[in-house]
């Protein structure tokens, strides 16, 4: 007679709560523990996870990705007096499966440290997609070619750079070109994302360009246009965003002035702000605003734009890769670019509303509130 492997009063539990966060499409980095019984179910987590315990060097990694998310979480997410309220097992676990052991652990047993175990895991789990992200392992071989477009539109001369395609040119007051994101940059960006690491980074490479007034970002636009870099093939449509110009007040503007503009000697900045003046009466900025942590006073025209990357042919193992990566245009008016150096739309009140959001994701409220009675 065949007997049952588990005691009868277990054959048919559930945990309704992974079976809700599986069937209902819940974020990992929005749990609060893990449900691993034993040893042998946390090696075989971390098995089909991807990870194999047995490879040379991997148990050295895995610490080495332990100690660098318990000094992320410290430096990103604890003051000064909160720096030694996180306990010594979890600082210093033996291997990862004891850490999955003690974020598996029922609340009546030790809850506090538990939920550091959690905190310090999301942030673990974000550090090994970054890792293994193809995209990001070759970097420069993208930035090559995603600027490859970019340059030849570029010009220097006389100290003032400029955008020109050959048929018209415009100043350029201010170019930033994002190179790269650091990789504690990536991990925040992740973590406050309710994808999480299933979600892509859209601006690991970027260009930003600053014009005089709006209407000459519009004229910007149509150059980058002209030269095929931005097409309604290779744009991301549903991460457009424009609070910067409402396009059907600037065509308005541009039909009556036109004939000025083309008669204009020398560049019309004069003849631009004029316009520019014109397109404020009729229309103000538009307010889409898609990003919570974005001030409502960051005005710009941002683009996501699609291109095709070929890696190398001497990359070992991925000869002839191809593949698409996503990097963002923005363009920005004089007074907007000002308005984004300071108060509420600066970056630092941006990156610093990022953080929060990580922080209440990665330590849940639970923790917060431990850490808010401690005095720290």
């Amino acid at each position: 007679m065949l007997r049952p492997a588990v005691p009868a009063h277990r054959r048919f539990a559930l945990n309704w709560t992974y079976l809700r966060a599986i069937a209902q499409g819940v974020s990992p980095i929005d749990l609060q523990g893990l449900a691993l019984r034993t040893l042998a179910d946390a090696r075989q987590f971390v098995r089909e996870y991807g990870i194999d315990l047995s490879l040379p060097g991997m148990p050295e990694y895995l610490r080495a990705l332990q100690q660098e998310a318990l000094g992320f979480v410290r430096s990103q997410f604890l003051n000064a007096a909160q720096q030694g309220l996180i306990p010594a097992e979890v600082v210093e676990p033996g291997e990862l499966l004891e850490l999955l052991l003690i974020a598996s652990r029922s609340a009546q047993r030790d809850e506090r440290s538990r939920m550091w175990a959690c905190a310090l895991l999301k942030v673990i789990h974000g550090l090994i997609y970054i890792d293994a992200n193809l995209k990001l392992r070759h970097f420069e071989s993208i930035r090559t070619q995603v600027f490859a477009g970019l340059d030849p539109l570029l010009l220097e001369r006389d100290g003032q750079c400029w955008l020109s395609d050959g048929m018209s040119e415009l100043p350029v007051l201010h170019m930033e070109r994002k190179r790269n994101k650091s990789r504690h940059s990536i991990l925040l960006k992740l973590l406050q994302k309710p994808e999480y690491v299933a979600a892509d980074i859209h601006d690991h490479l970027g260009l930003r360009l600053v014009l005089g007034t709006r209407v000459e970002c519009v004229l910007a636009l149509e150059m980058l246009r002209r030269a095929h870099l931005v097409s309604v093939t290779n744009v991301e449509v549903s991460r457009t965003r424009n609070t910067l110009v409402d396009l059907e007040a600037a065509r308005e503007v541009f039909r009556c002035w036109a004939p000025m503009l083309e008669r204009s000697p020398g560049y019309p900045q004069e003849l631009l702000r004029r316009m520019d003046a014109e397109l404020d009466a009729v229309a103000p900025a538009p307010q889409q605003r898609d990003n919570p942590h974005s001030a409502a006073a960051f005005h710009s025209l941002q683009l996501t734009v699609r291109k095709m990357i070929q890696l190398p042919t001497e990359v070992d193992g991925e000869s002839g890769s191809r593949f698409i990566f996503d990097y963002e245009i923005q363009l920005l008016d004089a007074a907007s670019h000002a308005q984004s150096l300071q108060g509420a739309a600066s970056h630092e009140a941006y990156k610093q509303r990022q953080v929060e959001t990580a922080r209440r994701r990665v330590l849940g409220p639970a923790l917060i509130a431990l850490l808010d009675s401690s005095g720290g």
